[in-house]
This record gives C-alpha cells, sequence and structure tokens, in this order.
C-alpha cells in the first residue's frame, strides 16, 4: 500500500477501535487510538502474513504484550480480512470471540494471548529464538506500552534477546507518555528509554511521530537491515489520536464513551477521511 491508503485503512481502523468500545461499553481506546497507525503498517505492510491461511508456519509473528489495547488488534486483524468487521460490535460480550484481551484459542490471526504486562515480550524472544534454533526465515514483532516498561519482566527478556543476537525480533515501544494512573514521567519514569534498550545491546530506532506511515516506513526499513542483534523502534505517539477530546488524556486510558461521545469521536473520524479523500 502507498501512504494514503495505510493512512486511510488506519481511519477505518480508529472507527473500528471507537465503535468496539462503545458497543462493549469498556475497553482501553487510548492506547488502542495511539497504535492504530502501526497496527495498520504491520498487517497491511510489513508483515508476512495471510488471512486465508492465518496458521502457515512461515509467518511472521505477532505479540501484543500490551494486551489491554486489544481493541486497535481486533480492528487491523479484522479490516485485514481474519474474521468480518462486523464483528467489532460484540467485544467483550459473553459468547464473542472477541475477548477483553487476545485469546489465541478463540481469535482467529492471534499468536499468542497476552494481557499480563511484561509477559508479552518474553514469548516474542522465545518466538525469536525458536526460528534462530530451527533454521526458519520469520520475523517476531511485539508491541509495548510505555507504561509497561516499569515491569522488571521487560528486562529480563531484553538482557535475554540481545545476548542470543536475535535480529528476527523487532520490538516497538508506544511511547504516548500516558499511563492509567497519568504522565509515565510522573507515576515511574522509563526515561531514557532509548539508552536503557541499547544497554541491552538493541539497535535503537528513534521514531519522532509513530502516528506517521512514512516515518515508521522508514523505522521498519531500517530494522530489516540489522544484522547480529535485536532491534527496538521507540516511537513517540498520541493517546487517543485522531478522536479530538481523546488526545493526551490520561483519561481516556480504559474509559468507553457514551453515546454523545461515541457520535462526537465518529464525527472527528469522518472528518479525518474526508481531508483524506481529497488529497
Amino acid at each position: 500500500m502507498n501512504t494514503l491508503e495505510l493512512q486511510k485503512m488506519a481511519n477505518e481502523v480508529r472507527k473500528g477501535i471507537v465503535t468496539a468500545v462503545h458497543s462493549a461499553k469498556a475497553g482501553h481506546p487510548g492506547g488502542s487510538l495511539s497504535a492504530a497507525d502501526l497496527f495498520t503498517y504491520l498487517y497491511f505492510e510489513e508483515m508476512n502474513i495471510d488471512p486465508q491461511n492465518p496458521d502457515k508456519p512461515d509467518r511472521d509473528r505477532f505479540v501484543l504484550s500490551k494486551g489491554h489495547t486489544a481493541p486497535g488488534y481486533y480492528s487491523a486483524l479484522a479490516h485485514r480480512g481474519y474474521f468480518p468487521v462486523e464483528d467489532l460490535p460484540t467485544l467483550r460480550h459473553i459468547g464473542s470471540h472477541l475477548q477483553g484481551h487476545p485469546c489465541m484459542q478463540h481469535t482467529p490471526g492471534v499468536d499468542m494471548s497476552s494481557g499480563s504486562l511484561g509477559q508479552g515480550i518474553s514469548v516474542a524472544v522465545g518466538m525469536a529464538l525458536s526460528a534462530k534454533l530451527s533454521g526458519e526465515e520469520y520475523r517476531v514483532y511485539t508491541l509495548l506500552g510505555d507504561g509497561e516498561l516499569q515491569e522488571g519482566q521487560v528486562w529480563e527478556a531484553s538482557m535475554f534477546a540481545g545476548h542470543r543476537k536475535l535480529d528476527n525480533l523487532c520490538v516497538i515501544v508506544d511511547n504516548n507518555g500516558l499511563q492509567i494512573d497519568g504522565n509515565v514521567a510522573d507515576v515511574c519514569s522509563p526515561y531514557p528509554i532509548d539508552k536503557k534498550f541499547e544497554a541491552f545491546n538493541f539497535h535503537v530506532i528513534n521514531v519522532a511521530d509513530g502516528n506517521d506511515m512514512d516515518q515508521l516506513r522508514a523505522a521498519f526499513a531500517e530494522a530489516r537491515t540489522v544484522k547480529g542483534m535485536p532491534t527496538a523502534i521507540i516511537m513517540k505517539t498520541v493517546k487517543g489520536k485522531g478522536v479530538s477530546f481523546m488526545e493526551n488524556q490520561a483519561a481516556w486510558h480504559g474509559t468507553a464513551p457514551n453515546d454523545e461521545q461515541y457520535a462526537v469521536a465518529m464525527a472527528d473520524l469522518e472528518k479525518v477521511g474526508e481531508a483524506l479523500c481529497q488529497k
């Protein structure tokens, strides 16, 4: 896809996020929206995948380490064709395959169940090591929240990944600056994030605007050239991106919009879509 097509798709992914969380009356819109461009880029451009054959052995793997942002993940999977977009409003409903955190047993395209923060990166590291040991060529991607970096397990996994020179691993940090209790720098600062990953023998790529498709494209192109060490992409994003009243507001970490707010949010995204169609 070209950049404009990716931007349009990311906007559709955002509509799916807002619709799903509104229907569930629960969920995590803020971090889903900040990562919507990343989800879109991975699933529509970067990764070797096939929605018609979601378990193909040579597929690239993705682990959503910040599993609470499942609405963004599900919306990208649905728009990519793993299951109907019409399923998104069943988020968190009894009997739905789209629960509050990803479940590999029930949702097509989900490579690993996740949600307990810090654990997803460990699984991704294990997947990357498995590929190395078996001579497979697939790459492994995992998305962490910046608040998640406060978990010690993240750094245990990073130490191992750097030691084993897992150059088929790409760790992505959604640095939107906010977690459930407020600014990450005030709660328990993870900064400087890039220097920490460098200390664990990662090649680090800082992305000034992780909501910009061209910057994401450049970052992932660079990551593919790295040999002998894993890559960490630290992308600066806007929590709640695309919805006027949610942007940079920690309160929207885990709050669902009511009917009136839903209408405003969808109107915001419609305006974005119309502007993209004028390009």
